[in-house]
């Protein structure tokens, strides 16, 4: 997950330009389109902008999924159909930006994050919301096969949301984007319970680049992820005439959800900062055990070295009677090797009675 996308505009810049993100891998745009009622459905994939304009009138609930990336001209031409302020589409044009909500005259414009877990690792998509009298525009650049569990309820005439009004729906696509965040949380359980086996097992660089990689990527999904829970408390807390009375125990359950969200990020935050310093002692102790085993060696030698030291000066007996009588001897040179390993083996002793070893 990089750290920023380039999302802004050359200062000076009129408010509500539309200029694509640059950097971007662009996907062409397509539609999926939705009309209910509780007596009826219409599904039209692979639709028009201008098969959008019959359902407008009506009573019944229309919901546009525009995946992939509009041009500038497809946005401003959605943006003209359902009277859109163009500079809440500018946002939706300039995707990384924060989770927020802004509310207009006969509109809801709304801002989210999901997260997505790809080959290991953590990216963001933005998704955002147009709420409508009797419309829900959804605008992201996966498709509309995210919510393949709302589609299939929206085939049955008796779910809730096929006899409810758009804000309905709203809740529906809010509580999967926010839901998406547990399996995501979950693969970070996984690889944290790893990383601490590792650790006390058989650290090393790795095992440090892999804890680096896990707080660097927590810390930038809370960034992206923290402010949603401000977006629902807003909606719970601001009266908007296209968010019903009876809607608001559904959007509390989303809100529940962002808070668990939530403390599972932090746990794990606070999770990799301790295992950072768990490796980081572990590197220590590991050092000390390796220093106590050469310090030892060390001292059983010294010893050692200063009776070779002597002995090994050579001088000849016959000049003086001063000099190294044992020079002389028939079994000196066993009985220096067998000193030798005397007093190896008493500093062994002694150490490992001392617990040294």
């Amino acid at each position: 997950m990089g750290y920023f996308d380039k999302r802004y505009h050359p200062p000076g810049t009129a408010p509500g330009t539309f200029t694509a993100n640059e950097g971007l891998a662009q996907s062409p745009m397509s539609l999926h389109l939705l009309d209910y009622s509780p007596e009826h459905i219409h599904v039209q994939a692979n639709a028009r902008v201008a098969d959008c304009q019959p359902f407008i009138p009506q009573e019944s609930v229309t919901w546009l999924h525009v995946a992939g990336h509009p041009s500038a001209d497809q946005i401003a031409e959605l943006g003209q159909l359902f009277n859109l302020h163009a500079l809440a589409l500018e946002d939706v044009l300039n995707s990384g930006q924060r989770p927020k909500i802004e509310p207009f005259a006969d509109q809801l414009f709304i801002v989210m994050n999901i997260p997505i877990m790809q080959a290991g690792k953590v990216s963001i998509e933005q998704i955002s919301f147009f709420l409508g009298k009797n419309f829900l525009l959804s605008f992201c650049r996966l498709d509309i096969s995210l919510f393949d569990m709302i589609l299939k309820r929206l085939q049955d005439g008796a779910s809730r949301i096929r006899c409810r009004q758009p804000d309905f729906l709203l809740y529906s696509l809010l509580d999967v984007v926010i839901d998406s965040g547990f399996p995501v949380l979950e693969n970070f359980g996984i690889q944290l319970e790893d990383v601490e086996e590792n650790i006390l097992d058989k650290a090393g660089p790795d095992t440090l680049e892999t804890i680096h990689i896990l707080k660097r990527e927590l810390i930038l999904l809370r960034r992206m992820l923290w402010p949603q829970r401000e977006v629902i408390n807003q909606i719970l807390r601001d009266d908007h005439p296209l968010i019903r009375d009876d809607s608001h125990v559904y959007f509390r359950d989303c809100y529940d959800h962002t808070i668990q969200i939530m403390d599972l990020l932090e746990t794990y935050r606070d999770m990799t900062g301790s295992m950072l310093d768990v490796y980081l002692s572990s590197v220590s102790n590991r050092m000390n055990e390796i220093m106590r085993v050469l310090t030892v060696i060390s001292t059983i030698f010294i010893p050692l070295t200063f009776i070779v030291g002597v002995y090994g000066m050579n001088f000849d007996r016959s000049a003086g009677g001063w000099n190294m009588p044992e020079l002389g001897w028939s079994f000196g040179y066993p009985l220096v090797w067998g000193v030798m390993l005397l007093i190896a083996a008493g500093l062994l002793y002694v150490f490992r009675r001392r617990g040294w070893l």
